[in-house]
């Protein structure tokens, strides 16, 4: 009875190897396992090889940046809108951008959307103008622990 648990124990062995995304469990007698492990590196150059043809062939894309003008950068940073007097209808117009819609945005970050446009309201003006928008239902409004963000309101579907 031993004699046979011994060789169950014996054959029960294995060994696993990954590469990368590849895995091969190599199971066996434990001799048998040992002895394979020599001929590893052909296994795995013939796994590799045979993995190969699986795989999605991709391409590399390669991005080259240029240093920009502090001035040029600022600019690019924020979208470009035609220029109004009327605070609220500036408002607006940065907020219909993709910049706009991309996430909600601070008073600090709508004043400086409005400045790099050459648009510069006070202060007192620019909180005025966002809360009218927010009561009149145009604007969405929430405090978060960076103060108050702004985003445009959906517009309901008409049944």
């Amino acid at each position: 009875m031993q004699d046979k648990a011994a060789k169950e124990k014996q054959a029960d062995f294995s060994l696993r190897v990954k590469i990368g995304e590849n895995e091969v469990e190599i199971r066996g007698a434990r001799d048998e396992v040992i002895k394979t492990i020599d001929d590893l590196p052909s296994l795995i150059a013939n796994v590799n090889e045979a993995f190969e043809s699986t795989k999605p062939k991709t391409v590399a894309k390669l991005v080259v940046k240029r240093e920009m003008a502090k001035e040029e950068a600022v600019s690019q940073k924020y979208p470009k809108i035609q220029s109004t007097e009327k605070c609220d209808e500036a408002i607006i117009k940065i907020l219909e951008s993709d910049w706009g819609k991309w996430r909600p945005r601070t008073v600090t970050e709508l004043k400086e959307a409005l400045k790099a446009n050459e648009m510069d309201f006070p202060n007192r003006a620019l909180a005025s103008a966002l809360l009218v928008l927010a009561n009149k239902g145009i604007l969405r409004r929430w405090k978060t622990d960076a103060g108050y963000v702004y985003i445009l309101a959906e517009k309901e579907a008409i049944a």
